[in-house]
This record gives structure tokens, C-alpha cells and sequence, in this order.
């Protein structure tokens, strides 16, 4: 007799696949658009229901991409979908619904709870994000607001009481500094590939490639040459690095764009399945999809190349 029951079980990649979400099966997605319209009539609001979003009768849209792929990758399988989907509704119509935290919250209060986020730049509205920086092609650095229950993304407009942009980064890049690793692995092999793989729950994990030359202290004990490191960050709960010293770089940087698309694919929060060399505080982006869109290439610079053919000569001769 089993202790204990195994959830329903996930339909086979030979399902036909829903449109939107690729890693659900048509059923598994019609199953959690049906739950997500349960959950908000549970809570007295009825909402239309489209592939990617649902809309209420006030205009208001809520995304389904991020809590599609947390049911996805949650291990327990569709039983415990609705109550994941319960929670998360939950959470969204509290925050919408209280008072907007810069109204409520003393400014000091909001100057220690700032923190710089990455995000993807796919759909960021540089009029609403002018002082949005830019860190490489599809990256951006935006000011955030941790809040109990969610993360507010701060506007232009939200901003200006609260004084001037690059102060209030400062102040938003020592916090970062202060969090503490959650977890963190060391991935390696006998050719020299090392990966450093930092993971948490703060939303803030993969933000941490704004401060590398502090995380790389902080988890190796180590400074950064003037090499640098390869970093990806593919959502935003992981970070993952080399440090850049010998011909091992090579090996590592062929792991690591391997990990950062896999990473990023159906994840929640996900921001770039790409990797980069992070040099001096600045992002120079070393993989790209290939020319028929469905893997990816690495495509390094003159000044990379050199640094590698010094490496390499290097190491022929230390044999």
C-alpha cells in the first residue's frame, strides 16, 4: 500500500500543445485557464479569460505568462494547480486593491526596501522608464520597490518625490550588496569547465550581475582579474558565472550558453537565455540564436578573440 498519492499525471510531449504556452498540452492548457477564471470568481470578480492574459470589467489585465510556467515547473504536478493559482490571485488583487505603498510607506522606509532589478527589454515603454539603463542589447537596469507580497517596479513619475535618480541607485545598489547567497553550487569537470551558480528566492538573484566583481568575493573568496568573468542570467532567481583565469574559459563558455537557454526556457521571470562577458562593470553579449532561430551560436568580438589566444598560448606553454 503507498503512503502517499501521486498527483495526475503530465500529458506527453506527443500531445497536441497549446498555442500560447508550449509546455502544456492543449488540455493541461484550457485546465489552467478554467482554474484562473475560478480563482478570481472565488474572490467576486469575473474576468475574460484570452490565452496570455485576463482582462476584469474595469479594463484591468492580468499576465498568465509567469504563473503559467510556475504551475509548469512545479514538481508536485496539476493537482496542486489550483491552489497555486488561488494564492497567486490572491496576492495580485491585495496588492492592486490596498493603498499604493508610496502613498502609505515614509521615504526612508522606501529608500531601504529600493533594490536595481534587470529585466528583459522586451516590451519596457521608454516613456514611462526614461531613466531606464540600458546594459546590453535586451537588458535593462530599472529601480524596484520590495514590498511583503510583491515588487513595484517604480516609474519615472513614482521616482521624482523621492529624489534624484542616481542617488536613489546608490542607495538601491547597496542593498543589493547587502543580501545575503541563498544558495550556491559549483559545477565543474576534468577539461576545466567551472561554472559558479548562485540561486535564491529574491527576486534579486540575477540582479546581482550588477555587483559581480562584490558576488564573486563573496562566494570565491576571490577577486576578478582584468579578464573578467562570463555570466548568464536566464530569469531572475539565478545567476550563474566563470571567472575568467586560464584556457578553461572555453569549455565554460560552451556549458554556460548551454545553461542559460535551458534556464531560461519556461521559467518565471525569465530575462535572457544569452551569456556575457562582464568586463569592468560592462556586458558584451557572446551567444545569439542561430541563423534559423531554433539554437544558438557563439559569436565573440576582436577583443575577446585576442584574449583567448592569450590564454590558450599560455597554457601550451605551461605544458
Amino acid at each position: 500500500m503507498r503512503l502517499f498519492r501521486r498527483g495526475p499525471k503530465r500529458d506527453g510531449d506527443d500531445a497536441p500543445r497549446d498555442a500560447e504556452f508550449a509546455f502544456f498540452s492543449v488540455a493541461e492548457g484550457s485546465r489552467f485557464r478554467g482554474q484562473v477564471r475560478e480563482a478570481f470568481a472565488e474572490r467576486g470578480l469575473e474576468v475574460t479569460v484570452y490565452s496570455d492574459v485576463v482582462t476584469d470589467s474595469a479594463g484591468r489585465q492580468f499576465g498568465l505568462g509567469n504563473l503559467a510556467a510556475v504551475c509548469h515547473n512545479d514538481e508536485r504536478g496539476p493537482r496542486v494547480w489550483p491552489k497555486v493559482i488561488r494564492g497567486h490571485v490572491g496576492m495580485v488583487l491585495r496588492t492592486m486593491d490596498a493603498p499604493s505603498a508610496l502613498d502609505t510607506l515614509p521615504p526612508d522606509q522606501i529608500r531601504s526596501q529600493l533594490y536595481p532589478r534587470v529585466i528583459g527589454s522586451e516590451g519596457l515603454d521608454r516613456e514611462t522608464f526614461r531613466y531606464a539603463r540600458a546594459l546590453a542589447p535586451g537588458l535593462s537596469e530599472v529601480l524596484a520597490l520590495d514590498l511583503p507580497e510583491s515588487v513595484m517596479i517604480l516609474t519615472d513619475d513614482a521616482l521624482e518625490p523621492l529624489g534624484d535618480v542616481p542617488v536613489l541607485r546608490e542607495r538601491a545598489m547597496a542593498n543589493l550588496k547587502a543580501l545575503p547567497v541563498e544558495g550556491h553550487e559549483t559545477i565543474k569537470d576534468a577539461r576545466g569547465m567551472r561554472l559558479e551558480v548562485v540561486v535564491g528566492d529574491s527576486f534579486y538573484t540575477a540582479s546581482r550581475v550588477l555587483v559581480l566583481d562584490a558576488l564573486v568575493r563573496q562566494v570565491t573568496g576571490q577577486q576578478l582579474t582584468e579578464d573578467g568573468a562570463l555570466v548568464a542570467l536566464p530569469f531572475r532567481h539565478q545567476i550563474a558565472f566563470h571567472v575568467i583565469r586560464d584556457a578553461g574559459v572555453i569549455p565554460s563558455l560552451n556549458a554556460l550558453a548551454a545553461f542559460a537557454a535551458s534556464g531560461y526556457a519556461d521559467t518565471p521571470g525569465a530575462i535572457t537565455p544569452y551569456v556575457y562577458w562582464w568586463r569592468a562593470g560592462r556586458l558584451t553579449q557572446l551567444s545569439d540564436r542561430d541563423e534559423a532561430g531554433d539554437g544558438l551560436r557563439i559569436v565573440v568580438g576582436e577583443d575577446f578573440q585576442d584574449m583567448l589566444e592569450r590564454l590558450v598560448a599560455r597554457h601550451r606553454g605551461d605544458e
